[in-house]
C-alpha cells in the first residue's frame, strides 16, 4: 500500500469517526473554576438564569460517565431538600405588608455560601432523563430598611430582606474523579415587615 493511500485511508476512518460525535465545544476559558464567569457582568444579582458559555458539553458528558451516582444524589437531593418546587411555575395573588417580586428560576450559575461561583445542573439531558433543578425567590420591591407601606405610620416598622438556604446539585469541571457534588446557597425567600413601636 502506498503512502498517499495509506494517509487517504487514515482521513477517511477518522473522517466516519467523527461523524457522530459532536463539535466539542468548551465552556470554560482559561480561568479558574470559582472565578466570576461571564454571565455575572453587569448583573447585580448572585446567580445566572441564562449562561452563555455553560458547559453543557462537559456536564452531560459527565453525568452520562457518571449517571447512577449522580442519579441517586439527585434524588437524595430532591427527597431531603423541602424548598425544592420542580413543577411549580404558577404563582397564587396573595398580600404582603411589603411589596416584592416573586418568581421560580433555574440558576445556570450561582455564588455558594462560601462566595464561590459554581456551575448549577441545569436543564441537562442524560439517558433521557432531564436533570433540573427549581428554586422559588422573593426579592423586595422596596428598599430595605423603608417603612412597611401599609403599616400604620404610627408604628416604627420597616421592610426587611428575607433569606433561605438551598441545596443545589453542581459540576466541577477540575474534578476529574467524580466532578459533581451538593453545595448550600443563600437566596432570598421574602421580603418581612418588622413592626417595633407604637408612637400614639
Amino acid at each position: 500500500m502506498s503512502f498517499k493511500l495509506l494517509i487517504l485511508t487514515a482521513l477517511v476512518a477518522v473522517t466516519v469517526a467523527n461523524k457522530y460525535v459532536p463539535a466539542y465545544k468548551p465552556g470554560y476559558p482559561a480561568a479558574k473554576y470559582d472565578d466570576v464567569p461571564l454571565c455575572a457582568k453587569n448583573n447585580p444579582k448572585p446567580w445566572c438564569l441564562d449562561d452563555e458559555v455553560y458547559p453543557l458539553y462537559d456536564v452531560q458528558k459527565a453525568l452520562d460517565q457518571h449517571y447512577q451516582e449522580v442519579l441517586a444524589l439527585y434524588k437524595d437531593l430532591k427527597a431531603i431538600t423541602p424548598n425544592s418546587v420542580d413543577g411549580l411555575k404558577d404563582l397564587s395573588e396573595e398580600t404582603y405588608l411589603c411589596p416584592s417580586s416573586t418568581a421560580y428560576v433555574q440558576p445556570m450559575r450561582a455564588v455558594n455560601v462560601d462566595g464561590k461561583w459554581r456551575v448549577i445542573v441545569n436543564k441537562v439531558e442524560s439517558y433521557n432523563y432531564q436533570f433540573t433543578q427549581t428554586t422559588r425567590i422573593e426579592e423586595c420591591d422596596i428598599e430595605v430598611g423603608s417603612s412597611c407601606p401599609l403599616v400604620p405610620t404610627c408604628y416604627d416598622s420597616k421592610c426587611v430582606q428575607k433569606n433561605v438556604f438551598h441545596r443545589f446539585l453542581v459540576f466541577d469541571p477540575y474534578d476529574f474523579y467524580f466532578p459533581f457534588a451538593i453545595e448550600n446557597f443563600q437566596l432570598p425567600a421574602s421580603c418581612g415587615c418588622v413592626v417595633g413601636a407604637f408612637f400614639p
